[in-house]
């Protein structure tokens, strides 16, 4: 492990690890033809048919714009299909083609093999104490952040 020049600063070892799973995802993904951004949404696609541009934004955590630009990458290579609603002319609903549903399968098989070697690096009770820290992380930060917003 690379010694931190400022250990008390979790922020940096935070950003380390995830800035190292993106990259290996993205890595290992690329043979499949997707990033990591598009790996994303195609599997909470999978899991919500029909969801706004907007709505799969906040289930990937990016932006409306951001999405936007995965979205128009994921329709030039005909992942995904865009219809409009049938009660919100104005709202599209975004939907796997067959050919997204394969692509994501190979994928996911990419993505999972990564996932299983990275827990493979731990026991059952580091995973379980790792999976714990990360969470009391995150519940931290969002009370941070509302409390900085109120």
């Amino acid at each position: 492990m690379t010694s931190m020049p400022f250990p008390e600063r979790l922020g940096s070892y935070l950003k380390r690890a995830e800035q190292a799973l993106s990259a290996t995802k993205n890595s290992v993904l690329k043979p499949a033809g997707v990033t990591g951004p598009q790996y994303a949404a195609l599997m909470h696609l999978s899991d919500n048919p029909g969801i706004s541009a907007a709505g799969l934004a906040r289930l990937c955590a990016v932006t409306p714009p951001t999405m936007n630009t995965v979205l128009k990458n994921l329709l030039e290579h005909g992942l995904v299909e865009r219809t409009p609603h049938e009660w919100h002319r104005n709202v599209l609903e975004t939907r796997l083609t067959a050919k997204g549903e394969k692509t994501l399968a190979d994928a996911d098989a990419r993505a999972v093999k990564v996932e299983r070697g990275l827990a493979a690096e731990f026991t059952d009770a580091e995973r379980e104490t790792l999976m714990a820290l990360l969470d009391r992380c995150v519940d931290f930060l969002d009370a941070a952040r509302r409390s900085d917003q109120a």
